[in-house]
């Protein structure tokens, strides 16, 4: 049965366990959480010793699942829970075995398979596995670039359900997912070093704090890059892109994304009937606290301009991507684009 993070750890934390856990997908955050709370709290320590197995799928004979389930039917050593686990299992090519033990589940063993990928649940033994009600299935997929900063923001609000009252700038959250970007387990790290790397007092994750932690400058940096462009301030957006050309911590092609998706915002905020604050932050999926970005540079840039900078915007990423570009570099480039959104 096919079922969301956090309802799999409320049962773990209760201490329920189901007889089969499929843990699969590309984004290793979640599936290594549970897995890492079923090794270490599933059974107590000495137990561990005698009736916990970690195998890994590319060890097996044969590449065949035939000894993780002859495992999964033997008895606790301990006498009360067994916990058998597969690593890489995405290595396996026989399944028969598991698709036999769905038949007769042994109650007190927890049989943990990870999956690095996306197995078919259309075939075989994947299909009944998705739809048995002993199996707790999760699949956890990469972010899109465009979740990561929802995912920053619910991060610290799931923080501060403890004893915490952390706040993020909302400039900060936009920052970190175009400098971290997808990896989740990167993007915990830093925003764990962000929380704990706190002076005391300081309750606020602002520039000053990610510059000092993460490095990220709080001058140079695509939001100032866009700040520029909306004021209109051709020295200060020259100077970014100059400093973006010649840094290897920001290839073009990931900092125009963040420009690209601001300027189609921009020409859908040019065509809303309607432009109270509430219905174009909902509109545009943004933090209310950005709409006067979009009332300012509406003013700056008319529609019919809009049109032209996503046309450059576009025409600049064929370009790295080596269309219609057979020389030039990222310095070039930005100057060339800097300049024609600017005039």
């Amino acid at each position: 049965m096919i079922q969301k993070f956090n309802d799999i750890m409320r049962s773990l934390e209760a201490g329920t366990y189901a007889p089969i856990y499929i843990l699969c997908g590309e984004e290793p955050y979640y599936t290594d959480r549970v897995y890492s709370f079923i090794a270490e709290n599933a059974l107590d320590p000495m137990a561990r010793e005698f009736d916990q197995q970690v195998l890994y799928g590319r060890d097996l004979p044969g590449f065949d699942i035939s000894p993780v389930i002859g495992a999964a039917r033997g008895f606790a050593m301990m006498g009360g829970r067994k916990v058998i686990i597969v690593r890489e299992a995405q290595a396996i090519k026989k399944w028969d075995a598991l698709e036999a033990y769905l038949s007769v589940i042994m109650p007190q063993t927890v049989l943990v398979i990870c999956y690095n990928g996306k197995p078919d649940k259309r075939q075989g033994v994947w299909k009944k596995l998705t739809d048995h009600p002993q199996v707790v299935w999760l699949q956890s997929d990469k972010l899109r670039d465009y979740e990561v900063e929802k995912w920053i923001n619910a991060y610290i609000a799931d923080w501060n359900k403890g004893l915490y009252s952390i706040s993020i700038d909302p400039r900060i959250a936009p920052l970190l997912a175009d400098h971290l970007g997808t990896d989740l387990s990167a993007i915990v790290g830093a925003l764990q070093k962000l929380i704990d790397g706190r002076p005391e007092g300081v309750n606020t994750i602002d520039a000053a704090l990610v510059e000092r932690n993460i490095g990220i400058s709080k001058d140079y940096n695509i939001m100032e890059l866009q700040a520029a462009l909306i004021r209109g301030d051709v020295a200060k957006a020259n100077r970014i892109a100059q400093y973006f050309g010649g840094s290897k911590d920001h290839p073009m092609i990931r900092e125009i994304a963040p420009l690209y998706t601001f300027f189609s915002n921009l020409l859908m905020y040019h065509y809303m009937p309607v432009k109270a604050p509430a219905v174009v932050a909902k509109e545009l999926g943004i933090n209310p606290y950005f709409v006067r970005d979009y009332e300012a540079a509406a003013k700056r840039y008319p529609a019919g301009k809009v049109f032209l900078i996503i046309g450059y915007l576009r025409d600049t990423d064929a370009r790295l991507k080596g269309i219609n570009n057979p020389s030039a570099k990222d310095p070039d480039l930005w100057k060339e684009l800097i300049f024609k959104i600017m005039h």
